[in-house]
């Protein structure tokens, strides 16, 4: 695949994408998605992390959300 590089601004990168396909923009959009999905997750973990957590609690908490669950449908 041969490469070329352009300048050009939103409005004329908007006007490219109304004439392609719709196959093409549908390829476009799928790799727009995926490259976003990685640096929002991320971000994500990132602002999520937290020491005040161990897997013990967390595992501890599943369980009893578990057993809560089993609880009611068993009655």
């Amino acid at each position: 695949m041969d490469t070329i590089q352009l300048n050009i601004n939103k409005q004329q990168f908007y006007g490219l994408l109304q004439a392609m396909s719709e196959q093409d923009r549908l390829e476009i959009f799928e790799r727009l998605r995926e490259s976003l999905f990685v640096g929002r997750f991320d971000r994500l973990l990132k602002a999520a992390r937290t020491d005040e957590l161990s897997m013990e609690d967390i595992t501890r908490e599943v369980e009893a959300v578990r057993q809560e669950r089993y609880e009611e449908r068993k009655s």
